[in-house]
């Protein structure tokens, strides 16, 4: 899949499909995003290829008090994707709605519902959680091995 900012001075392709897309409900997405929630598609950096330009690194606070980096165009300044505290550099978390086929990618997880805007209906058949949750209650088995091998690759 291509992506891009908004003013095209940053594009990248994903190299492969993500380990799993989030659509989080946290009151900290809400703020950053201006929005109800984000969706983000958790995948290997390795496998977030730039295509043009470089993408600047913000560090942004975030709820854990660790922060995030957020890498965002110098130009019109739209979040690209992030690496959260947990997940480090190894993982990025991308911003859907910057890919040229957002559609295609739907929610596998609902997260943070709790704070969640009281209008929000979610769809049946697809996981619910009022916070976080245990990826390996809600990942593809395939997912969960290739955060393993990207994991042991990293040495962590």
């Amino acid at each position: 899949m291509h992506g891009r900012c908004t003013c095209g001075a940053i594009e990248y392709r994903l190299t492969d499909t993500p380990l799993c897309v989030h659509s989080c409900h946290c009151t900290w997405c809400q703020r950053e995003t201006g929005s109800a929630f984000v969706l983000n598609a958790l995948i290997e950096t390795r496998n977030v290829a730039p295509v043009r330009g470089t993408p600047v690194e913000v560090l942004t606070p975030s709820a854990s008090g660790k922060g995030q980096i957020v890498l965002r165009c110098p130009q019109c300044h739209v979040a690209l994707w992030s690496h959260y505290s947990g997940a480090g550099r190894a993982f990025a978390f991308v911003r859907v709605g910057t890919l040229d086929r957002a559609r295609e990618l739907a929610p596998d997880v609902f997260i943070f519902t709790d704070t969640a805007v009281p209008w929000m209906q979610f769809p049946e058949g697809v996981p619910v959680f009022a916070e976080y949750y245990d990826r390996t209650q809600v990942w593809r088995p395939e997912a969960l091995a290739r955060r393993a091998a990207e994991l042991a690759r990293q040495g962590a």
